[in-house]
């Protein structure tokens, strides 16, 4: 399966999916008194959009490199990954509020919810749980940050129907506060997904540099390469799913240019070959020092 068609199933999967079970989860809501199922489809909705930018940004950071962009368009993702971020925020904030004014000025209109907003907690746990995996597993294989926050924003919305669930089962038995409650509960599970997909969005826009468990392996791996005497200088820098390299590497000091410029070759071809995930990876040769 290649990965356009990849791209194209998750995207309709998503929406499609996201369609459905936020109108189940509406109708459930309004016709089964309950203002956290409510809530919980205006998750869902989110999640039609989030699907549909994810979509959008695989496809335009897939462009191939040209003129004006001669180290691609990888950030696309990065940029579909914020736009999630903040879709999440504002619909975590608007849920809160929700909850916060029922529960603060509107106690006396809350009204104890029937069991159909049960029933609806439980299959959208199992939907959205279902879709998480699925959205995962190949988000994993496209290597997406953009669908890898989609998979999280499935996640999120299960885990904010486990929410519904007990706060509609304990309205149920007696506690219709606990309603508003569940509402408010899951405004916080939203907004810590918001905050996890902002900050790795970000992180990947500015330039940062790998984790030191990574650059580790990569000093490890160059310093087995022929010719390598020592390593000088190594950086490197993520660029939304993808990461350039720059190093310095010592040889011997008298070997020949041609022997110098092979052994930097045979490292360039040998890293971008063992790690998939790097880019490019620029080679400065020095002598060794005496």
């Amino acid at each position: 399966m290649n990965e356009k068609v990849i791209i194209n199933r998750l995207s309709n999967i998503g929406i499609l999916g996201n369609i459905l079970l936020a109108l189940f989860k509406l109708l459930s809501g309004i016709f089964g008194h309950s203002g956290a199922m409510v809530s919980d489809a205006v998750h869902s909705l989110s999640d039609v959009f989030a699907t549909l930018i994810a979509y959008i940004g695989v496809i335009l950071s897939k462009q191939k490199e040209d003129e004006q962009h001669p180290y691609g368009h990888e950030r696309f993702e990065c940029v579909a990954s914020l736009i999630l971020g903040v879709i999440l925020t504002m619909t975590g904030l608007g849920i809160g509020y929700t909850g916060v004014n029922k529960l603060l000025f509107s106690r006396n209109e809350i009204e104890i919810p029937t069991v159909l907003p049960l029933i609806a907690a439980v299959v959208s746990v199992a939907v959205k749980e279902g879709m998480f995996w699925y959205t995962m597993f190949y988000a994993k294989k496209l290597d997406s940050a953009a669908f890898k926050a989609d998979a999280w924003h499935h996640r999120s919305d299960a885990i904010s129907s486990v929410g519904s669930f007990i706060g509609i089962g304990m309205a149920k038995i007696g506690f219709p506060v606990m309603d508003p409650i569940a509402s408010i509960v899951i405004c916080l599970f939203i907004l810590k997904v918001a905050y996890d997909i902002t900050k790795d969005a970000l992180n990947k826009m500015l330039d940062t540099s790998c984790d030191c468990n990574f650059e580790n392996q990569l000093k490890d791996f160059i310093m087995q390469q022929d010719g390598v005497k020592h390593i000088d200088l190594l950086r490197t820098r993520q660029f939304s799913n993808k990461i350039y390299v720059d190093l310095e590497i010592a040889v011997e000091r008298d070997i020949s240019l041609v022997d110098a410029h092979t052994i930097a070759e045979n490292v360039h071809s040998n890293v971008e070959q063992k790690f998939s995930n790097i880019k490019h990876i620029m080679i400065h040769v020095n002598p060794l020092e005496q």
